[in-house]
């Protein structure tokens, strides 16, 4: 018997109308584990070189990790990989929620999805039989107004992933979303389905997830939700949220302000935890984690309601839709949020591509002409909600928004490139890497544009002794590095803790459970796998096992034709800081380049930053060099 994982994959042809089970054994499952690595496999296998990203040949895989919905602590995550239509990389998000869980319980570990149908569709899965019903009822409709739909069509318990307007639009930016709440939010892969005329694909399963040693994943989920209190960093994401970092951005002179020309914010208070309180009235968490890192907000204003259905906004949406456009409400921020929800849109990419477009029409790139009348100056509170609407369905300016700020930049002129912040045409995250210089590695170096949990960030790892250090002593680092150095010591750490960030993607655990943002040790981790699966398996396995899906996702973009000179990074982040404690700190270009070579030759990559034979022979993949 198999334990942590069902060994079907199902696959879909939406083209046909028909689908097929995959059966695959222990080997496979050890060797990939399960998330990035079984969906980047089955990518490489069925997505020729240079497919356009949003036609049907494209091929959108969704893999749970080897833990994902077991009886363990914070173990909801699964993966969702195309060819990015953003970044034209591999596409890679992950998201948590209950709909992972949920798929296993129904009989599958992953789907593969393929085609395009004729017709507006959704996929329905109960206990391992599948359907592909019509979805003309629900095209067209706000995530809400489908997820009531399609939980009325499909009967209580049904688990929703679903697309909005902004998927069914092709947006760039479009993301997926289940229960509402919880996103694949980058990269674009919601207008992948779109482009499939896949509206949603819901799920219901009454089998438990099989466990070799159901005590130990039930003691230590009892043993997280018992000591929580205790470790400070978990239970500040209970109490705060991510939305606990903005005022400690802000005083530490590193909070994106008015598309990063400003590095503090004169209203962060107005857009940070405190604030949110006002109108929190939960909080929430994902399938088995007692860390709760998730705000519920409402407001009943008859000018600004605020739908608590939709959930609540992150650290990086109140940056990215706050400070970075030069708003300070609390309420337009949250209700910002609520209708990228509804539309299925990255916050992310979304406020980086308008604060980008801000940035060019205040220097005379752009104008009232350009815009339809809209003046779009930061801090203009009157046209955001209107903004994001436009960009969902592709109206007046929105369609040129719906592009990404690296496609508007090529319609409006070289000059305004220097106003850019993304890599390999994702936008920036709101995490600066000229404080935090880790970041600088991890947002070139990932493989499908910046991402700001590639690797643990640099702030966790600055004091000997530390929580930070102790939790990734056996990885053998033993000495701390100041955040904003850039060594070789720091291209250690990046690669070390990327190992360890990726492998927690495979095994489909949530970074805000795990070391080192959270309470639960890699040595606990160690046993919480060997209890799910009942394998005699090593930490340094399922590293491998991690470093086995990175490297997958590098040899994806290779045959893409991407090299080393994709891994750059924005000219912004090489000027000073222009205000605050940090003024005049900024990246040295020659120092991030060497340390980029470094983590090259430790990650067994060559100059053009692609893998060695040698590597992939190490990783037993040497199939990809064929």
């Amino acid at each position: 018997m198999s334990y942590g994982y069902t060994g079907k994959i199902l696959e879909i042809d939406l083209t046909a109308g028909t689908h097929n089970v995959l059966k695959m054994g222990e080997d496979f499952y050890r060797k990939y584990l399960g998330g990035p690595g079984i969906a980047t496999y089955f990518a490489l296998k069925n997505i020729t070189p240079h497919t356009e990203p949003l036609s049907p040949d494209n091929v959108l895989i969704f893999a749970t990790g080897i833990l994902t919905g077991s009886f363990g602590p914070a173990v909801p995550r699964y993966t969702v990989c195309a060819k990015s239509p953003l970044t034209d990389t591999i596409g890679k998000s992950e998201a948590g929620g209950f709909w992972g869980p949920e798929l296993k319980k129904a009989g599958y570990d992953a789907i593969i999805v393929r085609g395009k149908a004729k017709d507006p569709v959704y996929v329905n899965i109960a206990d391992g039989a599948v359907k592909i019903k019509s979805a003309a009822a629900v095209w067209g409709k706000d995530t809400l107004e489908t997820q009531n739909a399609l939980e009325q069509a499909e009967g209580e318990g049904t688990r929703v992933l679903q697309i909005g307007p902004g998927g069914e639009n092709q947006v760039l930016m479009a993301n997926i979303v289940n229960e509402l709440g919880h996103f694949n939010g980058r990269n674009g892969l919601g207008a992948v389905m779109g482009s499939k005329n896949l509206k949603a694909i819901v799920v219901k399963g009454s089998e438990n997830v099989p466990c070799y040693d159901k005590e130990f994943p039930k003691d230590l989920s009892r043993w997280v939700a018992k000591n929580l209190k205790d470790h400070a960093l978990a239970y500040g994401l209970y109490w705060n949220g991510t939305p606990g970092g903005i005022t400690t951005m802000n005083a530490n002179g590193s909070l994106p302000t008015k598309n990063w020309q400003e590095s503090v914010f004169d209203r962060a208070e107005e857009i940070g935890a405190q604030s949110l309180e006002k109108i929190l009235i939960k909080r929430k968490g994902c399938f088995s984690c007692p860390v709760r890192c998730k705000r519920v907000v409402e407001s009943k204003d008859s000018e600004m309601p605020i739908n608590p259905a939709l959930g609540g906004p992150e650290y990086e949406t109140l940056v990215c839709l706050g400070s970075n456009l030069g708003i300070g409400d609390i309420k337009l921020v949250s209700k910002a949020n609520e209708l990228c929800n509804r539309y299925t849109l990255d916050t992310m990419s979304l406020g980086m591509t308008i604060s980008f477009a801000m940035e060019c029409y205040e220097k005379g790139f752009l104008t009232k002409e350009d815009t339809g009348g809209i003046e779009l100056t930061f801090g203009n509170e009157d046209i955001l909600l209107d903004l994001i609407r436009m960009t969902a369905f592709k109206e007046g300016f929105g369609k040129d928004l719906a592009l990404g700020s690296y496609r508007l930049a090529q319609q409006l002129g070289k000059e305004t490139e220097n106003f850019l912040l993304q890599v390999k045409k994702q936008e920036l995250p709101a995490h600066d890497p000229r404080v935090k210089a880790g970041l600088a590695l991890q947002y070139a170096i990932s493989s499908h544009g910046a991402d700001h949990w590639f690797a643990q960030h640099d702030t966790l790892y600055t004091e000997k002794g530390s929580s930070g250090m102790q939790s990734i002593a056996q990885l053998g680092v033993a000495e701390p590095v100041p955040a904003d150095e850039l060594s070789a010591q720091k291209a250690k750490l990046i690669y070390y803790t990327h190992l360890m960030t990726i492998m927690y993607d495979c095994l489909g655990v949530c970074i805000f459970g795990y070391a080192s943002r959270s309470i639960v040790s890699l040595e606990k981790l160690a046993q919480l796998v060997e209890a799910v699966t009942g394998w005699n398996i090593s930490m340094w396995e399922m590293l491998k096992a991690g470093e086995r899906a990175s490297v997958m996702m590098r040899s994806f973009n290779g045959r893409e034709g991407f090299t080393s000179s994709d891994d750059v990074l924005p000219p912004r982040v090489y000027d000073g800081i222009t205000n605050g404690p940090r003024r005049g700190e900024k990246l040295n270009e020659a120092v991030f380049t060497q340390a980029r070579e470094v983590y090259y030759q430790m990650a067994g990559l060559n100059e053009q930053g692609l893998p060695t034979i040698s590597k992939l022979a190490e990783l037993e993949i040497d199939w990809l060099a064929e």
